[in-house]
């Protein structure tokens, strides 16, 4: 669904060339986060879109499958046979795959530089998406007379070796994460609410939750993939709720193929039931999901015509549900974490309905490490005050190439230094987003650098062509909302 268009600006334009020292285990790590107004800074890891492809080498999956996940990184890193590249071509071709995922080498270089550019993280966030593309495509072939639970094991085993290849690269750090639309035990958009992935898969997501709330943790998890967690000091009276809004994806089904709304409904009333205690306790709040809610401008935008005409815009979920949710508690939401399109993105959400408290929230899409659209991997080093557990900055680091082979990691750009912005709170957020909308033209100086950044390794100017439209989605999540700003623009060229 995403594919036409970055595969345009992928044609239109070469990647650019990259410079930077290569990061090993005593990398050129920033320095800690300096005290500003109260207490220091903390550290916050943010990495999604990783997509790790066990399929690389066919030869040894023949040995993972029976090996446990501490055995994984032996086979993985012992030579390839040698047949290996001509096997995994024909695999691709036969999955119609449409780019490279990433193998284990793009695996060691990318935990690598997360430890060499974030040793001081006080935790981890990965937002969805461990497992690789064409993941129950790549299995059929290698397994060819495996079972559903044969697959199933797999799938979980191979989400569970990628969170300890993150949890081993930062010991004693907790790391969360959220599942995505291809963490599944049955494929792509297709999981059982209380099915056997997320019961297999639960004990692996809830480890780093405190004992006292593990238990909770783990019964929400294989429920419908969602948890709650109490992030760790220095942060202060914060909970990170945990969403799998695969089920309330446009292209949900569950594992026999058939539409099922249960587990959408379960988990926003679950969603905001904490939210409202949140606000009773006077917590704070974080949410992270895989999916972001809005619209999805891949597939809108080049239909404008029709849109602006009386068509719907096309939304990345079946409903606003979670959007309204978060809206409603602007007082409580600090931060919304999604990604999804791979691509480095922000959004606001500002509450619509009567009753909202009308402080809206702000949304970063954090970019991918996997580099399948020919991007270059990245992920995000915030910096976070841990009284008002508002984003204060980021910087993203990117790689000089997808291969994880003599590759360089290095700081594409730092969010302040970008844009002129104190912090990544809704009021900075807000004014950013008047800016881009002010400039039809993309001509200053905060949009050229948005552009820049937007696609790693690309100017990413196709996207220049649609600017007007593109800054409709990013203040409004609604197809009404966008179609009234994105019109407007559209009969004012």
């Amino acid at each position: 669904m995403l594919w036409s268009w970055r595969a345009g600006i992928r044609r239109g334009f070469t990647l650019a060339c990259v410079a930077g020292a290569l990061f090993g285990a005593s990398g050129n790590a920033e320095q800690p986060p300096q005290a500003r107004a109260g207490r220091p800074l903390v550290r916050v890891l943010m990495v999604s879109d990783i997509h790790f492809d066990p399929f690389w080498d066919l030869e040894k999956v023949k040995e993972l499958l029976p090996a446990p996940v501490e055995k994984w990184s032996a086979i993985l890193g012992g030579p390839d046979s040698p047949d290996r590249a001509d096997r995994f071509a024909a695999l691709q071709k036969m999955c119609q795959a449409k780019g490279m995922d990433t193998d284990y080498a793009l695996l060691v270089s990318s935990v690598q530089a997360l430890r060499a550019n974030a040793s001081d993280a006080r935790f981890v966030l990965a937002s969805g998406d461990l497992l690789a593309h064409d993941f129950s495509c790549k299995y059929e072939a290698a397994v060819p007379h495996a079972t559903a639970d044969d697959y199933n094991a797999f799938a979980a085993k191979t989400l569970a070796f990628v969170m300890d290849r993150l949890r081993s690269t930062f010991p004693g750090v907790p790391v969360y994460a959220a599942l995505g639309n291809n963490d599944s035990g049955c494929g792509d958009y297709r999981l059982d609410a209380g099915g056997a992935f997320l019961r297999t898969i639960a004990p692996t997501l809830s480890a780093d939750v405190p004992a006292a709330q593990r238990g909770q943790a783990r019964g929400d998890l294989t429920a419908g993939g969602y948890y709650s967690v109490v992030l760790p000091a220095p942060m202060e009276r914060t909970q990170l709720l945990v969403l799998d809004d695969v089920f309330m994806s446009r292209e949900y089904a569950t594992c026999g193929g058939k539409p099922d709304a249960a587990p959408a409904a379960q988990q926003i009333e679950w969603l905001r039931s904490q939210l409202e205690r949140a606000r009773r306790e006077d917590e704070k709040v974080w949410v992270m999901a895989h999916i972001p809610p809005g619209i999805n401008p891949f597939s809108t935008i080049p239909n404008m015509k029709k849109v602006c005409a009386g068509a719907a815009a096309a939304m990345f979920l079946s409903s606003n549900a979670i959007a309204d949710a978060i809206e409603e508690f602007g007082d409580v939401v600090r931060l919304a974490i999604f990604a999804h399109t791979h691509m480095d993105e922000l959004r606001l959400l500002t509450a619509k309905q009567p009753g909202g408290t009308q402080r809206p929230v702000p949304l970063k899409m954090v970019p991918s490490v996997s580099p399948i659209h020919e991007n270059e991997p990245t992920f995000v080093v915030a910096s976070v005050d841990p009284d008002s557990a508002i984003l204060k900055d980021y910087r993203v680091v990117a790689a000089s190439n997808g291969t994880g082979v003599a590759t360089a990691w290095h700081e594409e750009y730092d969010f302040d230094r970008a844009y002129g912005k104190k912090d990544f709170s809704e009021k900075s957020v807000e004014r950013l987003i008047a800016e881009f909308g002010a400039d039809d033209k993309a001509k200053t100086a905060a949009s050229e650098e948005y552009l820049r950044y937007y696609y790693a390794g690309d100017r990413s100017a196709l996207l220049k062509l649609f600017w007007p439209q593109y800054t409709c989605v990013l203040a409004n999540d609604t197809a009404e909302g966008f179609r009234s700003c994105a019109c407007k623009s559209e009969a004012a060229q």
